[in-house]
């Protein structure tokens, strides 16, 4: 979908002095977002938030300074919304095709406690074509926290949608080696640097002084991130979400990737929420799913 086709009918939608509508990195459109609290950027490509910073603290995602924008092609950093399948497929966009398409922006609205919340829907397109018919929605919170929600709706009629969801949160930290992330403690995870070895984790605390792929299993608990560097602690609270994955790509790995600086693992950690591999969601015709991540962060 082209900049234009978006600004003809959603543009209406602004909110003055608070949601404005902007050409974004290549042309791309998105949605700057300003509250008492905090200033927000969504891209209408994916419904990629791609910044998020409440006043007075740095930012909250992090985002490669080499990511690609450009249409089809996925943004390398902030929240990535990952359906209907998590990792790699022969032949198929890595991490399904929610993230590198345009989706519609239909309803935004000021909350009574000041925050503003934007609703979007994935729209139809040949790749969905070929699941049983679907209605995904997501919705994004902004104000002292940011808060994102992604529903999907089984509208067969007779068969089981079997899906992933992940919402594959990129967080700036200020040097990794400074980081411990709490919550993970006696979780299995399949440990994609070894082969998928299923392990299990001892240590209270996990730091990161290599590359690190982690998928956690069953681990529903909330995670917390503290970064010693920027003096802040990171809360991720999540509700319909069975995985947590844990990824940094350390040196190697980055200088691999050609949308991520060489030097860039130190400024980033991964910690992302959903229902992934042996936790994957099966819904009965009619029902309903709901993805609920919610961050808080403060300083330390």
């Amino acid at each position: 979908m082209s900049t234009t086709y978006f600004f003809d009918w959603q543009k209406k939608l602004e909110v003055p002095g608070r949601v404005t509508f902007l050409d974004g990195n290549g042309g791309l459109p998105k949605v700057e977002i300003t509250t008492a609290f905090s200033t927000a950027e969504i891209y209408l490509q994916g419904a990629h938030v791609t910044h998020f910073q409440k006043k007075n603290e740095q930012p909250l995602l992090f985002m490669s300074q080499v990511s690609n924008f450009q249409p089809g092609q996925p943004i390398r950093g902030g929240i990535p919304v990952i359906y209907p399948w998590f990792g790699s497929r022969d032949s198929q966009v890595s991490h399904g095709f929610a993230r590198t398409i345009g989706w519609e922006l239909w309803e935004i609205t000021t909350q009574p406690n000041g925050s503003v919340r934007l609703q979007f829907r994935l729209p139809d397109s040949p790749d969905a074509a070929l699941y049983p018919a679907a209605a995904v929605n997501y919705s994004v919170t902004m104000g002292e926290t940011l808060i994102c929600e992604l529903t999907v709706t089984n509208r067969s009629e007779s068969q089981p949608l079997e899906f992933e969801n992940c919402l594959h949160t990129y967080f700036r930290v200020g040097d990794i080696e400074q980081v411990e992330i709490s919550g993970l403690q006696g979780g299995r995870f399949l440990d994609k640097v070894d082969n998928f070895a299923t392990k299990t984790q001892a240590d209270a605390v996990l730091t990161i002084n290599a590359e690190t792929d982690r998928i956690y299993l069953d681990a529903p608990e909330s995670v917390e991130i503290i970064d010693r560097s920027l003096r802040r602690k990171i809360r991720v609270d999540k509700t319909g979400g069975l995985s947590t994955v844990v990824w940094n790509p350390w040196i190697k790995k980055s200088q691999q990737l050609p949308d991520f600086g060489n030097e860039e693992y130190r400024q980033m950690i991964c910690v992302e929420s959903g229902n992934v591999s042996r936790n994957q969601l099966s819904l009965p015709p009619g029902q309903s799913s709901a993805l609920k991540v919610k961050l808080i962060s403060n300083a330390l």
